[in-house]
């Protein structure tokens, strides 16, 4: 959500050569211009903040057998993500994931759409929790700041550093993908999905599959911005339901609006037949 894909600082060889003068085999991450880059609670620095990034190698398998030795260790630290997390957000109540493009700039029409809904969900009394970084999240984050209630951001360690942005109250940075997403999914009424790239489409995608399979139940998805999503929305109509690839009541898992009260609204309809995630149970149902 909200991930940059940006070449310019996608990853590059260790810059240590081995005594045959070859670049190491390892792939290493490109540390953030200011040298400090995060991976899940540890904060590095200088030169060890030259690592791989956790997802990275718990992905590439680069030997036979590998896995013996190293992915069952691995799962212990994976647990620790999940308990890291459910343990800061057990007490949260009511909230709302909102997702959006990292790249959106301050001051421009998406930013301002976003500070207005995070605004609107805290005037209602739900906390906002986003990926934690820049542009769309941090506008999100703003708002929910400015309407006096809880800014939650969920941040992820990649190549290059976004860090947490200065509007989240509280914050906690995986190394997992799928740890964080488990826990916009879990901690969450509804999502609010602004204007995005490759991050907030596969949230997205990903909200309505779990809807659709009915992993979650009374899970509102709200589309901010009908100019930007009606192209997308027509695709999925006239060729993926044409090609019976999808049913069109799929369609109907999504509401597209331009007003950020008429989407507040829709997902406070849809939070009353949610189940609240501090525990206490409406119509829906989740594990």
């Amino acid at each position: 959500m909200g991930m940059s894909t940006d070449p310019q600082h996608g990853p590059e060889e260790n810059a240590d050569q081995n005594p045959a003068g070859k670049p190491s085999r390892e792939l290493r991450s490109t540390p953030a211009a200011n040298g400090i880059r995060h991976k899940g609670p540890l904060e590095l620095r200088r030169k060890a903040a030259k690592v791989t990034m956790s997802d990275q190698t718990l992905l590439d398998t680069t030997g036979a057998g590998q896995f013996v030795h190293t992915d069952p260790w691995r799962v212990l630290r994976i647990q620790s993500e999940f308990v890291e997390g459910f343990g800061a957000l057990a007490d949260l109540g009511p909230a709302v994931s909102v997702f959006g493009s990292a790249r959106t700039v301050p001051g421009s029409p998406n930013y301002e759409l976003g500070v207005e809904v995070g605004r609107k969900l805290a005037e209602a009394g739900l906390a906002v929790i986003t990926g934690g970084g820049p542009g769309s999240m941090e506008a999100a984050n703003k708002g929910a700041v400015q309407g006096n209630g809880v800014s939650v951001g969920l941040g992820i360690e990649l190549p290059f550093e976004q860090g947490m942005n200065q509007w989240v109250d509280l914050g906690i940075n995986f190394r997992y993908f799928f740890a964080r997403k488990t826990m916009f999914v879990k901690y969450a009424q509804g999502f609010i999905v602004l204007p995005g790239g490759l991050g907030t489409l596969d949230e997205l995608f990903e909200a309505m599959v779990l809807v659709q399979t009915h992993k979650v139940t009374s899970f509102p998805i709200v589309l901010m911005g009908t100019a930007f999503w009606s192209p997308m929305l027509d695709w999925v109509r006239d060729t993926l339901v044409a090609e019976g690839m999808v049913s069109a009541e799929d369609l109907d898992l999504l509401q597209v609006v331009d007003d950020p009260a008429l989407a507040v609204e829709l997902i406070v309809a849809g939070a009353a037949r949610h189940r609240n995630p501090n525990g206490a149970n409406g119509s829906g149902t989740r594990g």
